[in-house]
């Protein structure tokens, strides 16, 4: 979340940040009419802790002097204060819950290098990988993974549907060892490159959740297990948590982590062509990557996230391209984001299959995460989190079969892949 002091000093800052994010709004007169009270409460809660203070003094000299009906008086008196401050006291601590609430539901500021834009139409690209395949000059017309996957045996939607309802799947033979194959290369690949693996439960708080920014604005996307408990959306939630509450020493900074999930969206996105295939589910599998880095090195750290995410693609062989988040798609808690995007031969476009965001200290706030270095500066500072999918395995699966097809329906499994498929060198269809 935003520091309460730099809202205070910055209005018009986060009314024109507010404006480029088209949906975010904050109630700006609100905020200033609880931040006045607060102010106000307190500065008489102190002067009536001073009075108090001052007439206690005075009673014991009014006892000695004799002066017995005055003592009395002063003791009313510091009764009196002493019940007004409890109460100025309850309604501080309901003014500052109110105003914590509202500043949460306040999104990140967008660096100064993310473009303007409406939405993901104006998002600018950066880069691009591979070439897709020119199937009309193979000779064939290319089949869509929703049709390619109940014919290799590999995804059954019908199943799906009937034991768990729409928008979920199951995998069979090839597909289920295809699945499990991604998620170890995925994960081997990061640790190679210098990743501490870990694995976390599924189920998670109302803290938790709130650290990483998805409460209480997304409360509606998630999937209830009890009033207060949560099947994840990500691992990025359950990594950047580790750490809730804690003082980092600066000099391990950055740490990286990764971890392989599976999560859970109550809302699966839109409409339309997404709803058929595995590309919009309730339930998917995804290898994450956390990173927490010194403010300065931040930036940098997510140039380097991309590229790990990048590599992935690169040995698995499949063509995307790299594109910025304008101010008008970019999420709740980032302050700048890369999409990678699959090319995907049955939209004959690229699809989102990673985002790598770095949201500053806007996640270390509202989870507490701090980071010391005597040798750089005196007390402590919040951490800059970072987090991107390395990458969403059901979408790399779907892309692999759409790219990887022959004309017979039959699949050649990638040939980095390939080891963790027990050598298996193509999926034929049934």
């Amino acid at each position: 979340m935003l520091d309460i002091k730099f809202v205070r000093e910055n209005p018009d800052v986060v009314d024109k940040a507010c404006e480029s994010r088209q949906n975010a709004h904050w109630d700006r007169d609100r905020f200033f009419e609880l931040d006045e009270e607060r102010r106000s409460v307190i500065s008489e809660v102190e002067k009536l802790q001073a009075e108090r203070n001052a007439v206690s003094k005075q009673i014991g000299q009014l006892m000695r002097d004799g002066k017995k009906d005055e003592a009395e008086a002063a003791k009313a008196q510091v009764a009196a204060n002493k019940d007004r401050i409890a109460a100025l006291d309850d309604r501080r601590t309901e003014v500052e819950d109110e105003l914590f609430d509202l500043v949460s539901r306040i999104p990140n500021i967008p660096h100064e290098s993310v473009p303007y834009g409406k939405d993901d139409s104006d998002n600018p690209e950066v880069r691009r990988w591979g070439t897709p395949r020119d199937f009309a000059s193979e000779g064939f017309e290319p089949q869509a993974h929703w049709d390619l996957g109940p014919a290799t045996g590999m995804i059954d939607f019908d199943r799906g549907v009937k034991i768990s309802g729409t928008r979920f799947y199951v995998l069979g033979g090839m597909g289920a060892r295809m699945e499990r194959a991604l998620i170890s290369f995925m994960v081997d690949m990061h640790v190679k490159a210098g990743f501490k693996e870990w694995w976390m439960p599924v189920i998670t708080n109302h803290e938790t959740l709130f650290g990483t920014g998805q409460l209480p604005k997304f409360e509606d996307d998630l999937y209830h297990v009890q009033p207060d408990m949560y099947l994840i959306p990500t691992a990025e939630v359950m990594l950047t948590n580790l750490h809730r509450g804690e003082v980092l020493d600066g000099s391990q900074l950055p740490l990286w982590y990764t971890a392989f999930t599976p999560c859970f969206r109550e809302e699966a996105g839109s409409a339309g062509r997404d709803t058929r295939g595995i590309i919009r589910v309730h339930q998917f599998d995804k290898v994450e990557m956390v990173k927490f880095a010194k403010p300065e090195d931040s930036m940098n750290q997510l140039e380097s996230m991309v590229a790990e995410a990048e590599a992935v693609l690169q040995a698995l062989g499949l063509p995307y391209h790299v594109v910025t988040l304008c101010t008008g798609d970019i999420g709740f808690s980032a302050c700048k984001c890369y999409d990678l995007e699959v090319w995907l031969p049955s939209y004959n476009a690229y699809k989102e299959i990673s985002s790598c965001s770095n949201c500053w200290d806007f996640q270390a706030r509202r989870a507490n995460i701090r980071y010391k270095d005597p040798s750089e500066f005196k007390g402590t500072r919040f951490v800059h989190t970072l987090n991107g999918s390395g990458l969403a395995v059901g979408r790399t699966m779907a892309a692999i079969m759409e790219n990887y097809q022959n004309p017979d329906g039959s699949i050649t499994v990638p040939e980095a892949l390939r080891p963790y498929m027990g050598g298996v060198e193509v999926i034929k269809p049934e």
